[in-house]
């Protein structure tokens, strides 16, 4: 393969390395997002299980009050009904007594009710709160790893930056122009001939074609556009060379007399 084929080859490597390292730069910071978006949901979560509890707490400091109103009426009334002496005025005051005392009895069946609400809300509370601690310290591993990575890969561009420099300084004006239009319409500039085929676009190539790159001209895809080289390293293996029809024949023949 002549040296600036091997240039290209190695530009082309290099430039697909930098852009994968690209992508993965830009990709890090999408980690600490979704890791802090998880958070915030764990937060906000326990954040509304601190407010049910306070409500709760809220409801049943109204219910007590409310139950103490009804049950201090209710016993007002009973003071009442011993002071008074015909028949419709007891029965007046014995309906208001009963019309307290249910009122009081019901609102204590809703302080019951809240306090079972209460116990769930404080379960789902804890498990809130150690989820928020679990991923706020899974958010800082993240960050620390993001930011570690980000270290690799930026060094790991500068060293392919250094190498792109030198290659693209190395490549005649006209091949690099070539090959830089190439890549940026078709993603690649460049692609190897196998079994007479373009790797890059799975179209075959013309014999006379195959014949020039086989003689390490360097063409161009007559489908894709992309500049075509062969590479004799990767090429298959020679077959061992077989006997003709005729002389198998006669092979068989000698070993069957014999």
């Amino acid at each position: 393969m002549q040296t600036h084929i091997e240039n290209l080859v190695k530009l082309q490597s290099v430039d697909v390395e930098r852009a994968r390292l690209t992508v993965a730069v830009r990709a890090l910071p999408a980690e600490i997002a979704q890791a802090e978006a998880a958070l915030a949901g764990a937060e906000r979560q326990a954040a509304e299980g601190s407010d049910a509890l306070s409500r709760e707490e809220s409801l049943r400091t109204r219910l007590e009050r409310e139950i103490a109103g009804h049950r201090q009426k209710a016993a007002r009334f009973r003071t009442q009904l011993d002071a008074v002496k015909r028949p419709e005025q007891a029965e007046a005051i014995e309906h208001e007594i009963r019309f307290e005392s249910g009122e009081a009895e019901r609102l204590e069946d809703e302080e019951f009710v809240s306090l079972e609400r209460t116990e769930g809300q404080e379960a789902a509370l804890a498990a809130a709160r150690a989820q928020v601690e679990t991923l706020a310290a899974a958010l800082d591993k993240i960050r620390a790893r993001v930011a570690l990575r980000q270290q690799e890969f930026s060094a790991e561009l500068a060293s392919l930056n250094v190498e792109r420099e030198a290659l693209r300084q190395a490549i005649e004006p006209e091949w690099l122009t070539r090959f830089d239009r190439l890549a940026v319409s078709r993603g690649t500039g460049l692609a190897r001939v196998e079994n007479q085929q373009c790797t890059g676009c799975r179209m075959g190539v013309r014999p006379q074609t195959w014949n020039q790159l086989r003689e390490g001209e360097l063409l161009t895809c007559d489908s894709c556009g992309r500049l075509l080289y062969w590479d004799p390293e990767m090429a298959p293996a020679a077959k061992s060379p077989q006997p003709a029809p005729e002389a198998k024949r006669r092979i068989s023949k000698s070993q069957a007399g014999d």
